[in-house]
């Protein structure tokens, strides 16, 4: 039976009339699965304000389901803030974090299954930074990223209507609301329903074609909640989700579909494309490429899906290069918007490498560790090395605190030479890597504690550092569970197998690792190891290991590093601390 749903333009804080329409609605129609509201959610100004913290703050009942992308007006932050900080709220959570029963934030970006549906949505306008009612660009690749996994949308929310919708009714007075990056995203995704608000507008848009896909698209534009003129704010929907349709009825074509009706970004006329048109392949590349950058044709444009996966369903077909030597360097860690744009605008938090990989110096590994040791925070030759950190030196490993621990003893085991992993070790320097385990298993027993290992192997990690962890010995059964349950809300799982011997777990995680692939793996207390073979362009959290432990120890506030950020002098003080606890385990005292 397909889901039935209910969509709703901007709530802006009425929620008495909203839920007493749905409830109407439910009366007549019978129960609706769940409601979901695009544009403002909040009140706009204060005099709804107590309407709206009676259902925020348990005093009058969500009466469904319910998710919302318009974060933003009055008090939009503190309450969005306190949801963040929530336990259960903790994670890559993308289907939605709970702010009351029934009531789900859906933040900045993301992809989840509601009732079957997949359903997309992007929250707010673009920004360039990260407040509440906007987007920025890691939001846009985040999405573009999951857009390429297999599987059609069902429904794509935003906040605006799409620039792509050029031929919007009378009456839309704010053309602000129209958003270029949405129509990419649009023409990239083609979801089956594209659903937006804030414009003030009831618009059923009749079904247009999309370029290299058989399915039609529907756009639906909702009013706001109690408008003055009466525009229709509550659509009933029920879609029978992709997955249980069969390829005829996916590709059934209604006798009003259109052709798209996309409208040219620089502002020029409206072209009418068909999806056999030389132009409709616009969504296959992303940015210009600088003259500067030798790709073989100045000022030419990189195929945006070559580069990223290493193939273009056009082929011979498709009007934007085909670089091998970009897509070259993709593989080898090089940050995309260098390779495509020539400039990084992401500063320090972006974790991709910011110059080029010559052929050459691949094939002189020494010369190429040398020269990256003086830019490696974790090389001992580097200028950038945190020393004071620094616990313990053996001959091929030592041990550090990180910067913003998890908890106090928390130690990254780190390879002296610059490898990208722990997996690719000889014999004899895994060796020292199980003596060094010992160690801190020891040390941490001795405390009433259980250590708990794991390591992200991605072409995003240039130097390998193996986190350890130590977990109150009364709460180390729950793990399992604990780090499956993440990985399912995420849409992996992880492969579990169990060891008498720990030496026999990492010669299973060494046959695992495929090195064009990547790898994230759990060493357990009970010997038991958690593994994901990444998938190719996978997009993995990097902090999923340290988000999963944040929620077990019931600490979520500190799930993210840069919350957690000391002093030198107290990091030098807590390395001290832990050298002492740690003197008679270490294997190389």
């Amino acid at each position: 039976m397909a889901p039935r749903i209910l969509l709703c333009g901007d709530p802006l804080g009425r929620l008495n009339q909203l839920f007493k329409r749905v409830q109407s609605v439910s009366k007549s129609a019978g129960q609706f699965d769940a409601l979901i509201c695009v544009g403002q959610f909040f009140p706009d100004s204060s005099e709804l304000l107590d309407e709206f913290l009676d259902y925020v703050e348990g005093r009058a009942q969500v009466p469904i389901p319910t998710y919302f992308t318009g974060d933003y007006g009055v008090v939009a932050p503190k309450i969005l803030s306190t949801t963040s900080k929530k336990a259960e709220n903790q994670g890559f959570k993308m289907d939605g974090l709970e702010v009351c029963h029934n009531l789900f934030w859906l933040r900045g970006s993301g992809k989840f299954t509601l009732h079957g549906l997949s359903v997309a949505y992007l929250s707010g306008r673009q920004s360039s930074d990260s407040q509440f009612g906007k987007y920025n660009q890691d939001d846009v690749d985040a999405l573009r990223a999951l857009a390429e996994e297999s599987g059609v949308v069902d429904l794509f929310l935003t906040y605006p209507f799409s620039a792509a919708v050029s031929d919007i009714p009378a009456g839309v007075s704010d053309s602000s609301c129209s958003d270029f990056t949405v129509s990419e995203l649009v023409m990239e995704i083609k979801p089956r329903y594209h659903i937006a608000g804030s414009m003030g507008v009831f618009y059923a848009r009749e079904p247009y074609l999309n370029a290299d896909s058989t399915h039609v698209t529907r756009f639906i534009g909702l009013a706001q909640v109690g408008n003055k003129n009466k525009q229709k704010f509550l659509h009933a929907l029920s879609p029978t989700p992709t997955s249980t349709m069969s390829p005829a009825e996916l590709s059934a074509k209604p006798t009003n579909t259109t052709l798209p009706p996309y409208t040219l970004r620089d502002g020029a006329a409206e072209s009418k494309k068909r999806p056999n048109d030389s132009d409709s392949d616009s969504q296959y590349w992303r940015y210009d490429v600088p003259k500067r950058q030798k790709n073989g044709s100045e000022g030419g444009k990189l195929c945006f899906k070559f580069v990223c996966s290493g193939s273009c369903q056009r082929g011979e077909n498709c009007h934007f290069q085909h670089n091998a030597e970009a897509r070259e360097q993709c593989r080898r860690g090089v940050c995309l918007d260098l390779i495509i744009k020539g400039k990084c605008e992401k500063g320090p938090e972006c974790s991709y490498k910011h110059e080029f990989q010559n052929e050459s110096i691949q094939r002189k590994p020494r010369s190429e560790n040398a020269n990256r040791s003086k830019e490696c925070w974790f090389c001992l030759s580097s200028p950038s090395v945190e020393s004071h950190l620094i616990v313990s030196v053996g001959e091929s490993f030592y041990c550090a605190l990180p910067k913003g621990s998890l908890v106090e003893d928390h130690i990254l085991i780190i390879p002296i030479e610059h490898l990208p992993n722990t997996l690719v070790l000889s014999p004899e320097v895994e060796s020292e890597l199980s003596r060094y385990q010992n160690g801190l298993r020891n040390c941490y027993k001795s405390q009433g504690n259980d250590a708990v290992f794991f390591e992200l192997v991605s072409k995003r990690v240039s130097h390998a550092n193996l986190q350890v962890v130590p977990v109150p010995s009364s709460r180390a059964r729950l793990l399992p569970n604990i780090f499956s349950l993440a990985a399912e809300k995420l849409g992996f799982k992880l492969v579990t197998k169990k060891f008498s011997d720990s030496s026999d777990g990492r010669k299973y995680l060494q046959k695992e690792y495929n090195a064009a692939l990547g790898l994230f793996y759990v060493e357990l207390p009970d010997g038991t190891v958690l593994s994901h073979t990444l998938e190719e362009n996978e997009v993995f959290p990097a902090q999923f290991g340290r988000e999963v432990l944040a929620g077990l120890l019931k600490i979520p506030d500190r799930a993210d590093w840069r919350n957690c950020k000391i002093s030198q002098e107290e990091e030098g003080k807590l390395a001290e601390d832990f050298k002492k606890q740690f003197q008679e385990f270490d294997p190389c005292q």
